[in-house]
């Protein structure tokens, strides 16, 4: 087995466009969940919608920036459309109904009546383009041996985490400001806060809106490096491995999101590739085969997850009291 390959595979997935793209929405739902204590389960929702409105717009002639700042606002859109009616729930029935929202929108943007704007089951493609015109990386590879990189995929690169550590900076500010002592208030015991006249619901709609922009950012990221938005890629499974993410790094952390990212796509894609080798090389050819190393992997992720839930249960990063304020 070369495990030099398994190591550099592993390592380009870390520092990929989709580590940083799940940083974003994993960075969203901390500022959602781990310091608001909103249980969304539909971040893929806001994903999906700041892909698609930054695509509409794009392929309707809007420069780039705009496009993207059309996708950002229809995130906020859906917050509110989701949180006026909702945020009064309780924590679990606030999952449900993200969840279901997530894939109701999914299911619209590939109805056939909205073909001529969504691109129905087909999506939208070839809209992207514009968005390399501003790319200052002359042409050639970029990287050390075996990892390396092309113009276009280390300015996506950039971009991606450069996108990852202004939105954690700007959480960071958020959490130590007023406004995050009132939120880690409501995730601690949202009575006493509302004893001394915060308005809950606005603080929670507020951090709804601008945790699901900052996970649009995500989707954006994804779309823009694929050039190509459709609905069967934005299922509910993404919100999942977000979460992943988010835990792996630990919950109401700064830097634990972007950790847990990086974490997670290092070891998904060092145990496929990993699989792949020790499959070719014939030592476990007689019981998987190449095609069952993508679910495989997946399961693999699951158990270290589980080892790491067992022995330490807040994360690389986080605070075990502040998992316990959460429980409650």
């Amino acid at each position: 087995m070369n495990l030099g390959g398994v190591f550099v595979d592993g390592l380009r997935a870390a520092i990929g466009v989709p580590a940083a793209a799940f940083a974003l929405a994993a960075i969203g739902i901390n500022l959602q969940f781990g310091y608001t204590g909103l249980l969304n389960f539909g971040q893929v929702g806001f994903l999906l919608a700041g892909a698609y409105g930054t695509a509409i717009a794009a392929e309707r002639g809007l420069p780039f920036p705009l496009a993207m700042l059309v996708g950002i606002l229809a995130s906020i859109g859906l917050a509110l459309i989701l949180g006026l009616p909702t945020l009064r729930l309780r924590g679990d029935f606030l999952a449900i109904v993200t969840i279901a929202a997530a894939e109701i929108l999914r299911q619209l943007v590939r109805a056939q009546q909205l073909d001529n704007i969504t691109g129905g089951v087909r999506g939208l493609q070839g809209w992207a383009e514009a968005f390399y015109s501003y790319n200052p990386i002359p042409r050639g590879s970029y990287g050390i041996g075996d990892l390396r990189f092309n113009e276009r995929g280390l300015w996506m690169i950039l971009v991606g985490w450069t996108l990852a550590v202004l939105a954690t900076l700007f959480v960071r500010r958020l959490a130590r400001s007023p406004w995050g002592r009132v939120v880690k208030a409501i995730r601690a015991d949202e009575d006493a806060p509302r004893s001394v006249g915060k308005d809950i619901f606005g603080y929670k709609l507020q951090s709804l809106a601008v945790g699901g922009a900052i996970g649009a950012l995500g989707g954006i990221l994804i779309a823009i490096d694929a050039q190509f938005t459709n609905p069967d890629y934005w299922l509910s499974a993404l919100t999942f491995y977000a979460y992943v993410a988010l835990i792996l790094g630990g919950t109401a952390t700064t830097w634990g999101p972007i950790v847990g990212s990086m974490i997670f796509w290092f070891i998904t894609q060092a145990f496929e590739t990993g699989l792949r080798q020790a499959i070719e090389a014939g030592w476990l050819s007689d019981l998987v085969t190449t095609t069952d190393t993508g679910p495989l992997r997946f399961a693999l992720v699951g158990l270290a997850l589980m080892v790491l839930m067992a022995f330490r249960p807040q994360g690389l990063f986080g605070n075990k009291a502040d998992l316990e304020v959460i429980d409650r």
